[in-house]
């Protein structure tokens, strides 16, 4: 008897169950567009693919009269760049965190009950206090991501290295190798792919922490443009920006994937499914 939790789709079936939702939500959105529009041929709230199509299109082509840029990959630039390195500061802060609070008892019993109270703070909360240390520039951007997602992933690679079976420390202690070395050829090895896992995972975290910095406090990027567009309703730029920022977050997550089976196949193949 074939049951439904057995059930397999095959690849034509699994692309058309992924395309089912978002053509139902583009059909909904077109009949609701449709139908405000031939009530009201000037409504701003739900306007045409058309007309979506036409000022992303001119934001992507033409210059900005006053810098002379196109602002559309300017916007784009300058917000990967804040998330590249906020995620890749706080990242890097983990790792170092995170392992040795995990692996060296006296730094956990310092580190862990620090890691789990930072970890509480709401990071927008601090964001006044970053603009009043570090000005409205850079800096105070790139610290809220890495501090909203740093704690996250340190504590996630804690977790880990804990759960690293104690057999394997053991053993390295047993050949000759010191902290130094267990931790280059035995830890590191087992818990990069974590860290691949943890930085995918705190990418949403990211882009809700870029987007916040810079409704608050920047003069371009994309969450700067879309509450900048705010205050004219002009919906036919901010669904288009959000549409993009999503298909950017997709494209990240998805890249950060592929790189991960890339460089360590065995971690998929040993069961854990991503």
């Amino acid at each position: 008897m074939r049951r439904l939790l057995n059930l397999q789709p095959s690849k034509p079936l699994r692309l058309a169950l992924f395309l089912a939702p978002l053509g139902a939500l583009l059909l909904a959105y077109l009949v609701f567009s449709d139908a405000r529009l031939a009530e009201n041929p000037q409504d701003r709230l739900l306007p045409a693919f058309s007309t979506m199509g036409d000022t992303l299109l001119r934001m992507a082509t033409e210059p900005d009269r006053r810098s002379g840029e196109l602002l559309f990959w300017l916007d784009t630039r300058v917000s990967l760049q804040r998330l590249a390195l906020g995620v890749g500061l706080g990242a890097l802060t983990a790792l170092i965190l995170g392992v040795a609070s995990g692996l060296l008892p006296l730094a956990g019993a310092s580190l862990s009950p620090f890691l789990a109270i930072i970890a509480m703070i709401p990071p927008l909360a601090i964001l006044p206090i970053l603009l009043i240390a570090f000005g409205v520039g850079e800096l105070a951007k790139v610290l809220l991501i890495a501090i909203g997602v740093g704690p996250f992933i340190a504590r996630d690679l804690e977790g880990r290295v804990r759960e690293l079976p104690r057999e394997l420390l053991i053993k390295a202690q047993t050949l000759g190798a010191g902290t130094w070395q267990t931790l280059w050829h035995v830890v590191l090895p087992q818990i990069t792919p974590r860290l691949f896992d943890a930085i995918r995972l705190s990418l949403g975290a990211a882009w809700l922490f870029l987007i916040a910095a810079e409704a608050i406090a920047s003069t371009e990027g994309l969450g700067y443009r879309i509450f900048l567009m705010r205050r004219y309703l002009a919906m036919d730029l901010i669904l288009p920006y959000v549409a993009w920022m999503t298909l950017l977050a997709w494209l990240l997550d998805y890249g950060l994937r592929v790189l991960s089976r890339r460089l360590f196949p065995w971690y998929g193949a040993a069961g854990n499914k991503r």
